[in-house]
């Protein structure tokens, strides 16, 4: 499993340190980068990583307020581990509830041990539970099941929409998409007004041509600005099991 992570901190130079020095523990990808505590808190919100990183030599008070603001707008709470170069904050950090609490300049023996506890705290996903794997479509006295492993993507059509299989063919329903966006399971995400595609099929995101790619026969759905934060969080829930490499 891999986990992504943000780093809240002024200094570029101790942004770039830390980020080496967990690229040594391997399974640790960055998401983003912020400067302050706003920034930082819109990059959660933004991007939803598992564990954030704040420096807490810089506004110490403002990043406490932040975590306590962060309840608000987040259903799971990121890990949180202040760094500081000294004692003086770990007692309030404890308090806002941080898992960890790293000295600089830091201590090899004590980071691998708490990014042990870390991988413990943090389980690998469950998948399958509680989750519908047949769609039913009701029409009069007719009776449709799909597989949900085998819908491509849905797509609106005025007041009805098109189920779109994965062997070409398609399957209507009269009820608008709106109505199957909450009966779907986890892995259907809506990236724009007209489409919900099922992630288990994407190959490829374009943020330049706002397009995403399917695995099958060269098909690229739109999306729009409005439902950017969801293709956000399908990138990241698709890069914690990549491999990353830049071309």
């Amino acid at each position: 499993m891999e986990f992504n992570y943000s780093i809240i901190d002024s200094d570029a130079t101790s942004n770039l340190q830390l980020q080496h020095f967990l690229e040594e523990y391997g399974d640790f990808s960055c998401s983003s980068l912020a400067k302050n505590s706003n920034d930082g808190l819109n990059s959660i919100l933004k991007f939803s990583p598992d564990v954030v990183f704040v420096n807490l030599n810089e506004n110490a008070s403002e990043y406490f307020q932040m975590v306590m603001e962060m309840h608000q707008y987040v259903k799971k709470i990121p890990v949180i581990i202040g760094i500081s170069k000294a004692k003086e904050y770990a007692y309030d950090a404890i308090k806002n509830g941080f898992f960890d609490y790293w000295l600089k300049p830091y201590n090899e023996f004590d980071i691998r041990k708490s990014l042990l506890r870390l991988k413990k705290h943090i389980p690998e996903p469950v998948l399958g539970i509680s989750q519908p794997k047949t769609i039913c479509l009701k029409s009069y006295r007719d009776f449709q099941y799909l597989n949900a492993s085998d819908i491509m993507y849905l797509q609106a059509d005025n007041n009805a929409t098109k189920f779109v299989m994965k062997d070409g063919s398609m399957r209507n329903a009269f009820k608008t998409l709106k109505t199957f966006e909450s009966m779907l399971p986890n892995n259907f995400v809506r990236i724009h007004q007209s489409f919900i595609v099922n992630t288990d099929y994407i190959s490829g995101i374009s943020y330049g041509k706002s397009l995403c790619s399917l695995k099958l026969r060269n098909l690229q759905l739109p999306f729009s600005k409005s439902y950017r934060a969801n293709v956000d969080g399908l990138k990241a829930a698709l890069s914690k099991n990549t491999i990353s490499a830049l071309t």
